[in-house]
Protein backbone atom coordinates (compact mmCIF):
# COMPACT_ATOMS: atom_id res chain seq x y z
CA UNK A 1 0.00 0.00 0.00
CA UNK A 2 1.21 3.45 -0.93
CA UNK A 3 -0.22 6.94 -0.52
CA UNK A 4 0.69 10.14 -2.35
CA UNK A 5 -0.54 13.72 -2.13
CA UNK A 6 -0.90 16.26 -4.98
CA UNK A 7 2.34 17.99 -4.00
CA UNK A 8 4.21 14.67 -4.09
CA UNK A 9 4.54 13.64 -0.45
CA UNK A 10 4.38 9.85 -0.37
CA UNK A 11 4.36 7.06 2.21
CA UNK A 12 4.15 3.28 2.24
CA UNK A 13 3.05 0.68 4.74
CA UNK A 14 5.01 -2.53 5.32
CA UNK A 15 4.42 -5.16 2.61
CA UNK A 16 1.49 -7.47 3.33
CA UNK A 17 1.13 -11.15 2.52
CA UNK A 18 -2.31 -11.96 1.13
CA UNK A 19 -3.60 -15.52 1.28
CA UNK A 20 -6.12 -16.36 -1.43
CA UNK A 21 -8.66 -19.15 -1.76
CA UNK A 22 -10.72 -19.52 -4.94
CA UNK A 23 -9.60 -16.07 -6.05
CA UNK A 24 -10.76 -14.37 -2.82
CA UNK A 25 -8.44 -12.91 -0.19
CA UNK A 26 -9.15 -14.82 3.01
CA UNK A 27 -6.32 -13.53 5.20
CA UNK A 28 -3.54 -10.94 5.32
CA UNK A 29 -0.40 -10.88 7.42
CA UNK A 30 1.60 -7.70 7.88
CA UNK A 31 4.51 -7.47 7.55
CA UNK A 32 4.83 -10.30 5.03
CA UNK A 33 6.56 -12.91 7.22
CA UNK A 34 8.63 -14.79 4.63
CA UNK A 35 9.76 -11.80 2.58
CA UNK A 36 13.43 -10.87 2.99
CA UNK A 37 14.28 -7.42 4.29
CA UNK A 38 15.79 -6.61 0.89
CA UNK A 39 12.56 -7.51 -0.92
CA UNK A 40 10.49 -5.59 1.65
CA UNK A 41 12.48 -2.44 0.91
CA UNK A 42 12.29 -3.12 -2.84
CA UNK A 43 8.50 -3.55 -2.65
CA UNK A 44 8.14 -0.18 -0.96
CA UNK A 45 10.49 1.47 -3.47
CA UNK A 46 8.50 0.01 -6.39
CA UNK A 47 5.22 1.26 -4.91
CA UNK A 48 6.68 4.75 -4.40
CA UNK A 49 8.07 4.84 -7.94
CA UNK A 50 4.75 3.77 -9.49
CA UNK A 51 2.84 6.33 -7.40
CA UNK A 52 5.17 9.07 -8.58
CA UNK A 53 5.17 8.06 -12.26
CA UNK A 54 1.37 7.89 -12.51
CA UNK A 55 0.85 11.01 -10.39
CA UNK A 56 -1.22 9.13 -7.81
CA UNK A 57 -3.37 11.21 -5.49
CA UNK A 58 -4.77 9.06 -2.70
CA UNK A 59 -4.09 5.48 -1.68
CA UNK A 60 -3.20 2.55 -3.92
CA UNK A 61 -2.61 -1.16 -3.43
CA UNK A 62 0.32 -2.50 -5.44
CA UNK A 63 0.10 -6.28 -5.79
CA UNK A 64 3.46 -7.92 -6.32
CA UNK A 65 4.54 -11.51 -6.82
CA UNK A 66 7.94 -12.96 -6.00
CA UNK A 67 9.33 -14.82 -9.02
CA UNK A 68 12.88 -16.20 -8.84
CA UNK A 69 13.63 -13.86 -5.91
CA UNK A 70 12.50 -10.85 -7.99
CA UNK A 71 9.39 -8.73 -7.50
CA UNK A 72 6.92 -8.58 -10.38
CA UNK A 73 4.01 -6.12 -10.44
CA UNK A 74 0.69 -7.90 -10.98
CA UNK A 75 -2.06 -5.38 -10.26
CA UNK A 76 -2.70 -1.81 -9.14
CA UNK A 77 -5.85 -0.73 -7.27
CA UNK A 78 -5.98 3.06 -6.82
CA UNK A 79 -8.26 3.15 -3.78
CA UNK A 80 -8.36 1.93 -0.19
CA UNK A 81 -8.12 -1.84 -0.55
CA UNK A 82 -9.06 -4.99 1.33
CA UNK A 83 -5.37 -5.89 1.65
CA UNK A 84 -4.89 -2.72 3.71
CA UNK A 85 -7.81 -3.17 6.12
CA UNK A 86 -5.35 -4.36 8.77
CA UNK A 87 -4.14 -0.75 8.99
CA UNK A 88 -7.31 0.37 10.80
CA UNK A 89 -6.00 -1.18 14.02
CA UNK A 90 -2.46 -2.09 13.02
CA UNK A 91 -1.01 1.21 11.83
CA UNK A 92 -0.68 4.64 13.40
CA UNK A 93 -2.44 6.03 10.31
CA UNK A 94 -4.95 3.78 8.55
CA UNK A 95 -5.29 3.62 4.78
CA UNK A 96 -8.65 5.41 5.08
CA UNK A 97 -7.30 8.35 7.08
CA UNK A 98 -4.27 8.50 4.81
CA UNK A 99 -6.48 8.54 1.70
CA UNK A 100 -8.31 11.59 3.05
CA UNK A 101 -5.06 13.30 4.03
CA UNK A 102 -3.67 12.66 0.55
CA UNK A 103 -6.64 13.85 -1.50
CA UNK A 104 -6.99 16.95 0.70
CA UNK A 105 -3.24 17.63 0.31
CA UNK A 106 -2.70 17.50 4.07
CA UNK A 107 0.55 16.17 5.55
CA UNK A 108 0.54 12.39 5.37
CA UNK A 109 0.43 10.43 8.62
CA UNK A 110 2.78 7.95 10.23
CA UNK A 111 2.46 4.46 8.70
CA UNK A 112 4.37 2.69 11.49
CA UNK A 113 2.82 -0.45 12.88
CA UNK A 114 1.29 -0.43 16.37
CA UNK A 115 2.56 -3.97 17.06
CA UNK A 116 4.99 -6.42 15.50
CA UNK A 117 2.25 -8.13 13.45
CA UNK A 118 -1.27 -7.50 12.18
CA UNK A 119 -3.46 -10.36 10.95
CA UNK A 120 -6.74 -9.71 9.16
CA UNK A 121 -9.24 -12.37 8.12
CA UNK A 122 -12.15 -11.75 5.78
CA UNK A 123 -15.59 -12.90 6.90
CA UNK A 124 -17.44 -14.43 3.97
CA UNK A 125 -21.16 -14.95 3.79
CA UNK A 126 -22.13 -18.51 4.61
CA UNK A 127 -24.65 -20.48 6.60
CA UNK A 128 -25.01 -17.88 9.36
CA UNK A 129 -27.16 -14.88 8.58
CA UNK A 130 -27.31 -13.50 12.15
CA UNK A 131 -24.08 -11.55 12.27
CA UNK A 132 -24.74 -10.05 15.74
CA UNK A 133 -24.78 -13.10 18.01
CA UNK A 134 -21.24 -14.17 17.10
CA UNK A 135 -19.95 -10.96 18.69
CA UNK A 136 -21.04 -12.17 22.13
CA UNK A 137 -18.91 -15.29 21.82
CA UNK A 138 -15.95 -13.66 20.10
CA UNK A 139 -15.60 -10.74 22.47
CA UNK A 140 -15.95 -12.98 25.52
CA UNK A 141 -13.37 -15.43 24.15
CA UNK A 142 -10.90 -12.94 22.65
CA UNK A 143 -11.54 -9.34 23.75
CA UNK A 144 -8.69 -7.86 21.69
CA UNK A 145 -10.22 -8.89 18.36
CA UNK A 146 -11.64 -6.10 16.22
CA UNK A 147 -14.64 -7.12 14.14
CA UNK A 148 -15.88 -5.00 11.24
CA UNK A 149 -19.14 -5.66 9.42
CA UNK A 150 -19.93 -4.09 6.08
CA UNK A 151 -23.73 -4.30 6.45
CA UNK A 152 -24.01 -6.11 3.14
CA UNK A 153 -26.60 -8.72 2.35
CA UNK A 154 -25.18 -12.08 3.43
CA UNK A 155 -24.55 -14.34 0.43
CA UNK A 156 -22.28 -17.36 0.14
CA UNK A 157 -18.71 -16.31 -0.61
CA UNK A 158 -19.36 -12.56 -0.39
CA UNK A 159 -17.08 -10.46 1.83
CA UNK A 160 -19.36 -9.21 4.60
CA UNK A 161 -16.75 -8.13 7.12
CA UNK A 162 -13.32 -8.71 8.55
CA UNK A 163 -11.59 -9.50 11.83
CA UNK A 164 -8.23 -8.02 12.83
CA UNK A 165 -5.82 -8.73 15.66
CA UNK A 166 -2.47 -7.10 16.36
CA UNK A 167 0.31 -8.33 18.62
CA UNK A 168 3.75 -9.88 18.79
CA UNK A 169 2.99 -13.62 18.49
CA UNK A 170 2.15 -14.39 14.87
CA UNK A 171 1.09 -17.98 15.53
CA UNK A 172 -1.43 -16.91 18.19
CA UNK A 173 -2.78 -14.08 16.03
CA UNK A 174 -3.29 -16.37 13.02
CA UNK A 175 -5.05 -18.95 15.20
CA UNK A 176 -7.37 -16.44 16.89
CA UNK A 177 -8.29 -14.65 13.65
CA UNK A 178 -8.89 -17.97 11.85
CA UNK A 179 -11.12 -19.17 14.69
CA UNK A 180 -13.09 -15.90 14.68
CA UNK A 181 -13.60 -15.98 10.92
CA UNK A 182 -14.61 -19.65 10.99
CA UNK A 183 -17.03 -18.95 13.83
CA UNK A 184 -18.61 -16.01 12.05
CA UNK A 185 -18.79 -18.03 8.81
CA UNK A 186 -20.55 -20.88 10.62
CA UNK A 187 -17.70 -23.37 10.10
CA UNK A 188 -17.21 -23.90 13.86
CA UNK A 189 -19.74 -23.57 16.68
CA UNK A 190 -17.48 -22.57 19.59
Amino acid sequence: MVARSPHGQAATWPPTLTIQRDGICIQTITPAPDLSDTLKVSAQEIALKIADVIGLVGVMAVELFVVDDQLVVNELAARPHNSGHWSIEGSVTSQFEQHLRAILDLPLGDTSMRAEFAVMGNVLGGAKTDMYRPYLHLFARTPYLKVHQYRKEVRAGRKVGHVTAIGNNLTTLESEVSHAVNYMNGVVDE
